[in-house]
């Protein structure tokens, strides 16, 4: 019988395309951007030193902002930069009226205190949504502020697919200040297309696949290549893969492959819907922050 269900689900599992969906939001604020008659909103990228991930997040974050119109100024200081260094820098462009946004992407150099860099940054300009009053304002579901990248891009993805959360118990899997614990907040809150039971579990949650397979919705941000396993799905559940991990291969020309939190060959199979990696969540969290950019422009009035 167990064979049968799961064979009943894959003939009817569908892949959430986050490329198609993040290019419906990018085209949507292309459009918005084109009707605003003075300047374009501004958005201040951050990037110490040379980590190739970094660069590539960077560059694409760049691309996605000239294709809309939104201005992006580049700042990359060197990897020898001090905090208080940063710190001054940050001060320069939260003062800016010309930059409506700014992110500073991580990871940062050793000795540099991300979250402390991350709270530097000006509530209203906070596009990454890592300052700590733009995360009490997520548990506070006030609307005014700004939810990091992620967390919204998948809340917008379950949207899109025709997911409605009310009711659903969504599992969490990973506790993160990027990623778990935004994301379980915006599930919990009270309006349309959330309204879900949350439970998030971590690396010291006891008997982890007895939680995951109650799940309707599983979310796996733990940041381990494959850790999701298909006995621990229940069947026509909605999965979401929020890991970037690279794995050694040699058959590519980089020498290595993206692959997910989840072992995707293996728990496809069961779902109703999944995301991909690539191509699932990662290409929202461009888009989100466009969003994020043109929200903090208009919320300043300017």
């Amino acid at each position: 019988m167990a064979n049968q269900t799961s064979h009943h689900f894959s003939s009817v599992m569908e892949l959430i395309d986050g490329n198609r969906i993040a290019a419906d939001i990018v085209a949507e604020l292309k459009t918005e951007i084109a009707t605003l008659p003075a300047r374009k909103p501004c958005l201040a990228l951050v990037r110490v030193g040379d980590d190739p991930a970094s660069v590539s997040y960077v560059r694409k974050k760049e691309q996605t902002a000239a294709e809309i119109g939104v201005t992006s100024r580049v700042i990359l200081p060197p990897v020898s930069i001090s905090q208080a260094e940063l710190f001054a820098l940050i001060d320069q462009l939260n003062a800016d009226p010309e930059v409506d946004g700014i992110l500073v992407q991580s990871p940062l150099p050793k000795g540099i205190d991300e979250v402390a860099v991350f709270r530097r940054v000006s509530p209203d300009k906070d596009v990454d949504g890592f300052n700590t009053l733009n995360l009490g304002k997520v548990a506070q579901e006030d609307e005014t502020g700004f939810v990091s990248c992620t967390p919204a891009g998948i809340m917008e993805l379950l949207a899109r697919s025709g997911v409605d959360l009310k009711g659903k118990h969504v599992v969490v899997v990973g506790r993160s200040l990027i990623v778990g614990k935004p994301v379980a907040l915006l599930a919990l809150q009270k309006k349309a297309g959330a309204n879900g039971t949350v439970t998030v579990c971590h690396s010291a949650t006891a008997n982890l696949p007895a939680l995951t397979r109650q799940a309707d919705v599983l979310i796996a941000a733990i940041g381990r290549a494959g850790f999701v396993t298909g006995e621990m799905v229940k069947p026509g559940a909605v999965v979401i893969d929020v890991g970037i991990n690279r794995v050694p291969d040699a058959s590519k020309k980089s020498g290595y492959r993206l692959v997910g939190d989840v072992k995707f060959d293996e728990v496809a199979p069961h779902c109703a819907k999944i995301t991909p990696v690539p191509g699932g969540v990662g290409p929202m969290t461009v888009a989100m922050l466009m969003k994020n950019t043109v929200k903090a422009f208009r919320l300043r009035g300017t």
